[in-house]
């Protein structure tokens, strides 16, 4: 796992995979085994997302070397300007939390994910979001065991409105984000599919 990010750091010879991990712990073990399981990309960490991971896993190198970490650590996120010049094909957000989907649909992009989220959508590159709260009961995992949730109707209305942006396609099972991600991956070419 490569961390950081340079200002004059070199573009890649070929678009990457942008994933953005927030502060849900829902299916968070899996998206991080599907993330593994791709390889290169550039993982967004927000600052709960850093958080999570050592709740749910006492692993102190969750990523391959093949993934570029970028920490929330500066107050303008300069490292958006990557999807200005062409770094990235697809961006995902998964798990998203309640607070990032409702701040993505209310246009605030205060955060490293949420502006993310916003630049890809000014630069016209899809955006694949795994929201969480998406039925009215659900079950998910916390770091100590399963819970059961009831989102509230301001949720589900935020992740229903989210589907309606432009280049964002919103999945609501691990089924479906793994479909969705594979399907982009095999549209922008084999350079950016999995390793065997």
């Amino acid at each position: 796992m490569q961390e950081g990010w340079q200002e004059n750091e070199e573009k890649p010879g070929r678009a990457r995979l942008a994933w953005a991990l927030t502060g849900s712990g829902h299916d968070f073990m899996e998206c991080l085994e599907l993330m593994r399981g791709i390889g290169m990309m550039d993982v967004f960490l927000s600052k709960a997302a850093a958080e999570v991971i050592f709740m749910y896993t006492r692993d102190r190198k969750p990523f391959p070397d093949t993934i570029r970490l970028i920490r929330d650590t500066t107050a303008s996120a300069a490292p958006v300007g990557r999807f200005y010049h062409g770094w990235y094909h697809t961006l995902v957000v998964a798990p998203a939390t309640s607070n990032t989907v409702a701040k993505c649909v209310a246009g605030i992009s205060d955060t490293l994910v949420t502006n993310v989220y916003a630049q890809a959508g000014k630069c016209r590159i899809p955006s694949i979001v795994y929201a969480c709260d998406t039925r009215p009961v659900m079950d998910t995992m916390a770091p100590d065991g399963m819970v059961r949730l009831w989102p509230r109707r301001i949720d589900l209305e935020n992740t229903e409105r989210l589907r309606g942006f432009e280049a964002t396609t919103v999945v609501e099972s691990m089924a479906a984000l793994e479909a969705a991600v594979a399907a982009r991956l095999a549209m922008v070419g084999p350079a950016a599919s999995p390793a065997p």
